[in-house]
């Protein structure tokens, strides 16, 4: 991937104001004693919030962190259809509620669940790290071809059907050991897990269960998947601005650039990723397409590149 220049990450936090606050580095201007982490009470967000301890620790020598649960509307509601009721707020609203309460500073999410507008009350400052992305197929041991797949994603759904033209779906809620255990009982043959997720609670194998990563070329990951994003009240975000990684950060903004401009959220047919050479993406009327960005490009100009596919898509 190329380096990206520190006038180029002001522009980029500037000139992607239209989706949400975003600032450039700079230093810390004070010393942070806490930092109170707010979560979902998930294995899953909890990992995910000691690890963005860890990342923001190692910017804030000496800050203490301390994590407070939040149960979210999607969690208390494991009788809904995501698809049905849609996922826009589900799993953040009364995280930033706990933000805006100030009974947290920073909220921890998975970037792929931020809403596709972010409240003028709050900024997402910051991302960590991208490490995996891809989607998993998780098949129950001795199944061949699943007939029957568990996902409440149109975008995967949409996806794996040219994979699997004959199978019927479903879907099924809760953590990532629960859905894993329905398949295992036979609830389905498969269900279809993010990678991200699976590495960070360090599962390699599950009794009855066979795991089958599936290229980016083949199931386009949802926009940020992959991606753990840092969010406070906008009154605060310079204060954290400097905690971020540019890379996750530009990835971020061209696959976010793309689905702001279709409207759509993470409940829609829609994919992109941007790996630091390509941008894959896909449409539920285009199907897949992959392309690369001029060598030299700066972020204005690749924006420029996203804006003209979501021009001939809309």
């Amino acid at each position: 991937m190329r380096a990206v220049k520190s006038g180029e990450i002001r522009f980029f936090f500037n000139y992607f104001a239209r989706c949400g606050n975003w600032f450039p580095h700079r230093a810390p201007s004070i010393f942070m004693k806490k930092i109170r982490l707010a979560t979902r009470g998930s294995p899953l967000a909890l990992r995910q919030a000691e690890m963005a301890a860890e990342f923001m620790g190692g910017m804030s020598a000496g800050t203490q962190f301390e994590v407070v649960e939040i149960k979210t509307s999607g969690d208390k509601r494991q009788d809904w259809s995501l698809e049905k009721f849609g996922g826009q707020g589900l799993f953040t609203k009364e995280i930033e509620d706990a933000l805006a309460e100030g009974i947290a500073d920073v909220a921890v999410h998975s970037a792929k669940d931020l809403p596709t507008r972010i409240s003028a009350n709050f900024s997402v400052f910051g991302f960590l790290p991208r490490r995996a992305c891809r989607d998993v197929l998780a098949l129950r041991s001795g199944v061949g071809i699943p007939s029957l797949i568990a996902t409440g994603s149109p975008r995967r759904r949409a996806q794996l059907k040219k994979m699997f033209p004959q199978a019927v779906w479903t879907e099924i809620r809760g953590n990532v050991e629960t859905r894993l255990k329905k398949i295992v009982s036979g609830a389905a043959d498969a269900t279809v897990l993010s990678e991200a997720g699976l590495e960070r609670l360090g599962i390699s194998s599950f009794d009855g269960v066979r795991f089958v990563p599936l290229k980016l070329d083949v199931c386009v990951p949802a926009v940020g998947q992959g991606i753990i994003a840092l969010e406070c009240r906008a009154s605060d975000a310079e204060k954290y601005a400097y905690m971020t990684d540019s890379a996750s950060a530009e990835m971020f903004a061209l696959e976010r650039r793309f689905l702001s401009g279709l409207g759509g959220g993470c409940q829609a047919a829609f994919a992109a990723n941007f790996d630091g050479r390509f941008f894959r993406f896909y449409h539920e009327s285009s199907g897949f397409r992959k392309i690369s960005f001029p060598d030299g490009a700066d972020i204005a100009e690749m924006f420029g590149i996203v804006d003209g596919i979501v021009s001939t898509l809309g």
